[in-house]
């Protein structure tokens, strides 16, 4: 069971999309999580009991953090939950996987909103504010041979987050897709996100896609 806070993120098809990769990794009780932009900490809770054995949940707002500590006691794991802006809260720490479901809607503006709830999805006019912060950074904070799971909305631009992280020397594949119906928030941007070309005329639904990149191990960059 997640508790979910008024105000939180809450888990839903993009949350169940994305847990599902991370639970077709082998987790142990060697292996360590770095949850970005936590949430509920729904997947640092899943991570916890799929045996993972040292869980960081990083979010920037304050009830979010709040919400994951409370699910890692409902949930009886230790989660280290820590509030701060995506990896700059784990500098000098590496970790074996890394798994983000980041803000990626497409906003009005490109102004991040520092409070309410639009914080929990609004990602830039383009939705790529978090993504394109992620991409550039999360190979300082992998392990040799660690992998990043994350999940964006195709209206983001796939190739570009795919050229990104190959740019910083990661292993791309895509490993999962799903299509899903337009919640309330993109069904009342319908008319700018057509306006803008993101979406055609009449679209109703966007695909959701899970990127699985892996940093080499020193074995492997060096093979022959």
């Amino acid at each position: 069971m997640i508790v979910r806070l008024p105000g939180v993120y809450p888990p839903q098809q993009d949350t169940s999309l994305l847990n599902d990769a991370l639970l077709a990794h082998s987790l142990t009780p060697r292996t360590r999580v770095l949850d970005l932009c936590a949430g509920t900490g729904a997947l640092s809770v899943a991570a916890a009991k799929a045996g993972a054995g040292h869980v960081v949940a990083v979010d920037i707002a304050r009830r979010a953090c709040l919400n994951a500590r409370l699910n890692a006691v409902v949930a009886g794991k230790r989660i280290d939950v820590r509030r701060g802006d995506l990896t700059a809260a784990v500098q000098g720490e590496l970790f074996d996987v890394v798994v983000s479901n980041p803000p990626y809607v497409p906003a009005w503006g490109d102004e991040l909103p520092t409070t309410g709830t639009e914080r929990a999805w609004d990602a830039g006019k383009d939705g790529r504010a978090l993504l394109d912060r992620i991409a550039l950074s999360c190979a300082e904070v992998l392990a040799p041979g660690g992998t990043l799971l994350l999940l964006q909305s195709a209206l983001c631009g796939v190739q570009k987050t795919e050229a990104m992280l190959e740019e910083c020397g990661l292993t791309v594949t895509v490993v999962a897709r799903s299509l899903v119906p337009f919640g309330p928030v993109m069904r009342s941007r319908r008319a700018v996100l057509e306006q803008r070309g993101l979406i055609v005329a009449g679209q109703a639904t966007e695909e959701l896609v899970v990127f699985r990149a892996t940093k080499s191990s020193p074995s492997t960059s060096t093979m022959g």
